[in-house]
């Protein structure tokens, strides 16, 4: 009997989020990750079946996918965890998903698009916070400007972040920014450049950030210049400013194993109430060669709230069937009103 769904990194902090919304739509995915024991007593939990397997042990990871039709990943920070379930994926013809807002795994996964369009499996990584909402405003704007050649988009709200989140971040301390330039991705210094955005609450200062579209909505529209920002402080900006001066020292690895070994000590994620409470906004602008310009905005629920939900409608509109085999992106696959189909998510054309 084929099982159409594994989420692997299931027990992690967005993982039993992930796991929690699967099981309320009345899906019955089997569950996996690294820890024996912490899969099989949230499996025990839910009455699903547990396949536990390290992404190190390819024969374990092969075991686990036997007749899985698509795997939703969920175990980061994916630069190091794509490759072997890519792989294993590979292996067994099995469509692949992921919660990654990382460019790099964008990035090899767009050039891994001739293996999978052989295999006739999709490869479908950011189908959750990062990058569902920017990326479908993104392609929204395009559809609105079909000539854009330039491309910002911005976002702002939320909680603090999960584990997995901040050892995405710690694993990219000392590396700088990044942004799009004439189709290429060129690096930037960290805090690169400041613009005020006209969220929907209220104008808000943003930074420049390596957020996950500076692959993606190049990938979905084609536009060739592309910055990306997150919303921030006056002494958030200050201290990102700081971090320039200690990029060289950032980028050692003990110094990474001793911010990741502190991280252990704080919460795994946002509360239920904090959850509840909080909303993401995104806004977008293009710009095309004759000066025209079109912008809009989006309001939609918590970065972790919106994962859960988006990341488990992908899956299911995936094992539906009707997307193209290959390398895509969230909008790509589903189309830039994909968004308004997460409960809680309003988006506006602004002047």
């Amino acid at each position: 009997m084929t099982t159409p769904l594994l989420i692997y990194g299931a027990t992690g902090y967005t993982g039993r989020l992930i796991v929690a919304e699967a099981v309320q739509r009345g899906l019955r995915p089997i569950l996996s990750g690294r820890s024996a024991a912490a899969v099989r007593a949230l499996a025990e939990e839910h009455g699903l079946e547990a396949r536990p397997a390290s992404l190190d042990d390819p024969a374990a990871l092969g075991r686990a996918l036997e007749g899985v039709r698509a795997v939703l990943h969920c175990a980061g920070p994916f630069l190091h965890a794509v490759g072997p379930m890519l792989e294993a994926c590979l292996a067994a013809g099995a469509h692949y998903l992921d919660i990654t807002g990382e460019i790099a795994v964008f990035e090899r996964l767009a050039r891994e698009d001739a293996r999978a369009k052989a295999r006739g499996i999709v490869l479908l990584p950011g189908v959750g916070f990062d990058v569902v909402p920017t990326d479908c405003l993104a392609s929204h704007l395009h559809r609105r400007l079909p000539g854009a050649t330039s491309l910002e988009l911005a976002f702002s709200g939320g909680t603090g972040p999960s584990h997995g989140t901040a050892a995405t971040v710690i694993e990219g301390l000392g590396q700088g920014g990044a942004i799009r330039r004439g189709g290429r991705i060129v690096p930037v210094p960290t805090a690169w450049r400041v613009r005020e955005v006209a969220f929907r609450d209220k104008p808000r200062p943003c930074v420049s950030i390596p957020w996950g579209d500076v692959s993606t909505a190049y990938h979905s529209t084609g536009i060739p210049d592309i910055v990306t920002y997150m919303a921030t402080s006056p002494a958030g900006l200050r201290s990102m400013r700081l971090m320039r001066l200690a990029e060289p020292v950032l980028r050692l690895r003990a110094v990474k194993r001793f911010l990741l070994a502190r991280l252990k000590q704080r919460p795994a994620g946002p509360d239920a109430e904090a959850l509840a409470r909080t909303k993401s906004q995104v806004w977008g602008e293009a710009r095309d060669a004759g000066g025209a310009v079109v912008a809009a905005r989006l309001t939609a629920p918590n970065g972790y709230a919106l994962t859960a939900i988006a990341s488990v409608r992908a899956a299911e509109r995936l094992l539906a069937g009707g997307v193209a085999a290959g390398f895509q992106t969230p909008s790509r696959a589903f189309g830039a009103d994909f968004i308004l189909e997460i409960p809680g998510s309003v988006r506006e054309d602004v002047t």
